[in-house]
């Protein structure tokens, strides 16, 4: 009997994990935990957990295909780690009250499967195959999340219900489904419709690029175009500045790297997409123009920036290492929407520099990776990597975006994939040297 013809078998490996962690992120609402633990873990921590050991267990053999060596992401995600646990090493050597040492503590737990998940996917995934992979399972998944948000926004139907699993409980009652300005706004799968709008803007990049790239892979492109216009309606539902501002940001970096071409064909594909909520949506678009325009009258705003005489007095108490991850909670707490001061607050100067460094070393290295590489997807990949990692620097300054366990693991799987393409670029141009 002759197996010519059978398909080759593929043994799973770091992006196959990556991707069930994408699954478990994006899909499985993001207010489910598990049951009958003392600690509040969703089903997309427990895989995080699971690739940080197989990462550490990987590392301690030559046989599984884990990358060795040093990389600027590894490097700055060990530096990033390092740092909490200075915090919560300083922390927890003072006297903390129970509730929030128990905080701390979980914390503590979710910075151990955040940083494995960078590391994991960095040093895992070794091809540009397997690579794409991961990133065309986040825009799947991702328009998944936005079809949620669709029907809770069209049609007031809520799909989360659907999606619970047993041995899950909700750790909130309220819905995913809330008014601003007489417009509704959705959450989709994700905890808050800031995040939904904000998670949005970090995916729907990554859709257009593979829409973009398609002709040169001899690809369809219209599974990816219709991706890209789920996740872009998704961000308008969100009815989120928040998502706007970091669409902006993405939109400049784009825009500095791209062709004159490219510029005038996603201008048109723009107006096209803004022509077509106008007519669909009446509202939605003066909803936004108003956001902005009242935005020196808004209560929203006018909260997010009451709160520094608070936060400076906490800051000067405990500058370096910060009073503990994770000790800062509502209702004990006033709220930071500012990720920034949050970080100042809790985990002080060392951690709030370990934090911007860590993302901005991502930028860097989605950008290095572009330099280096002499091919064309590459060099766009590498672009549009780097844009989306502006969305969770400029959405740290507008609301606490590491309270989101959603758009904090994505942006922590973005980092991995910025590592695992530059190790890639590199490996490639060190075969053609030689």
């Amino acid at each position: 009997m002759t197996t010519d013809f059978l398909p080759v078998q593929r043994r799973a490996d770091g992006a196959t994990l990556t991707a069930i962690l994408a699954v478990a992120l994006l899909i499985i609402p993001a207010r489910l935990v598990f049951r009958g633990i003392p600690l509040s873990l969703t089903p997309a921590d427990l895989v995080s957990l699971v690739i940080a050991m197989a990462w550490l267990c990987a590392q301690m053999t030559t046989t599984l295909g884990m990358a060795k060596g040093r990389s600027p992401v590894r490097t700055a995600l060990f530096c990033y780690g390092v740092a909490l646990f200075a915090t919560y090493g300083y922390a927890a050597y003072r006297y903390l009250p129970p509730d929030e040492l128990k905080l701390m503590d979980h914390a503590a737990v979710l910075v151990v499967a955040t940083v494995g998940v960078g590391l994991g996917i960095c040093d895992g995934v070794r091809t540009r195959d397997r690579l794409d992979f991961v990133l065309k399972t986040i825009v799947v998944c991702g328009a998944v999340v936005a079809v949620v948000g669709a029907f809770q926004f069209i049609f007031s139907v809520d799909l989360t219900q659907y999606l619970a699993l047993p041995g899950l409980r909700y750790t909130a009652s309220d819905g995913f489904i809330t008014e601003r300005s007489a417009m509704r706004r959705v959450a989709g799968t994700t905890g808050h419709p800031i995040e939904f709008g904000v998670l949005c803007s970090m995916v729907l990049p990554i859709a257009a690029h593979y829409g973009l790239q398609a002709k040169l892979r001899n690809e369809p492109a219209a599974r990816w175009w219709i991706c890209t216009g789920l996740i872009a309606m998704g961000l308008m539902f969100s009815v989120s500045r928040s998502a706007v501002l970091g669409l902006l940001g993405v939109g400049i970096v784009l825009f500095l790297g791209w062709p004159a071409r490219r510029r005038l064909q996603v201008l048109g594909i723009g107006v096209v997409f803004l022509a077509v909520v106008k007519v669909t949506v009446p509202g939605l678009l003066g909803t936004f123009y108003n956001l902005f325009a009242n935005a020196g009258r808004d209560d929203s705003v006018k909260y997010r920036t009451h709160d520094y005489a608070t936060a400076a007095a906490e800051v000067s108490k405990n500058l370096w290492f910060g009073r503990g991850i994770g000790t800062w909670y509502a209702p004990k707490h006033q709220v930071f929407d500012n990720q920034y001061i949050l970080t100042m607050v809790e985990a002080g100067l060392i951690g709030t520099i370990a934090f911007a460094v860590l993302i901005l070393t991502g930028f860097y290295c989605a950008l290095r990776a572009r330099y280096l590489s002499a091919d064309q997807s590459t060099q766009n990949l590498g672009l549009t990597l780097a844009a989306t990692l502006v969305v969770p620097l400029i959405g740290s300054a507008t609301f606490d975006l590491m309270s989101f366990h959603t758009v904090t693991g994505l942006m922590f799987m973005l980092i991995g994939c910025i590592g695992a393409l530059l190790r890639i670029t590199i490996s490639t141009l060190d075969t053609r040297v030689r």
